[in-house]
Formats: structure tokens, C-alpha cells, sequence
């Protein structure tokens, strides 16, 4: 059983949100997976589908797996840092604006496993 796994760290947007994504691939073939995130709506599909070709062609090339053959058997979506910002409000007063990063981890293996 070889596992593969593609990473992308530091990526702007809501952690909630990629793991809506993440979770919906899971489970599936590649072919499968790919073509999903393709016809989603969501922002974070784009970063998810960058991961998961990048994943493939880790399998593909460094252990001649096939990408017909390959399920995602994992799919992570885990907070990364937070820039803080501050935004400047009425009398004087600021206040915090927090903006997120996600770190996308998606591992393929072989259908046999």
C-alpha cells in the first residue's frame, strides 16, 4: 500500500470553508474528485484541486502508479496562522480584523488498498 500526499500551506481563505470542500472528495477516485471540484462553487475548490493534481503527479512519477487506479484517502483542511489587522471605527477606537490561512493536506493511494 503507497500513500502519496500533496501539501499547500499559508493559502488565504476560511479554514470552515476548505474543509467543506475536503470533505466532499473524500473517499472518491481521483478522476472522480477532480471532475467534482471542478463544477463547485466554492473559492477554496480552485486550492483543493491544485492539491490533489499536485498529489497525483506524486504518485504518478516517483512510484509509476497509474492515476486511474488512485482514491483520496485523506483530505485535510487545518488552521494556519492569522495576520492581524486593525480597522480604524468612530471616536477614536480600533478594531481587530483577523484574517486567516489554511493548510491543505491531500493523500492518494492505489484502489487495492
Amino acid at each position: 500500500m503507497l500513500f502519496r500526499s500533496a501539501t499547500a500551506k499559508y493559502l488565504r481563505g476560511s479554514t470552515r470553508k476548505a474543509r467543506l470542500v475536503t470533505q466532499a472528495i473524500k473517499g472518491r477516485k481521483v478522476e472522480d474528485a477532480a471532475s467534482l471540484l471542478r463544477f463547485m462553487p466554492q473559492h477554496a475548490a480552485r486550492d483543493v484541486a491544485a492539491v490533489l493534481k499536485s498529489a497525483t503527479a506524486n504518485a504518478e512519477n516517483n512510484h509509476n502508479l497509474s492515476a486511474e487506479d488512485l482514491v483520496v484517502v485523506e483530505a485535510h483542511a487545518n488552521e494556519g496562522p492569522t495576520i492581524k489587522r486593525w480597522r480604524p471605527r468612530a471616536q477614536g477606537r480600533a478594531f481587530p480584523i483577523h484574517k486567516g490561512m489554511t493548510h491543505i493536506t491531500i493523500v492518494v493511494a492505489d484502489q487495492e488498498a
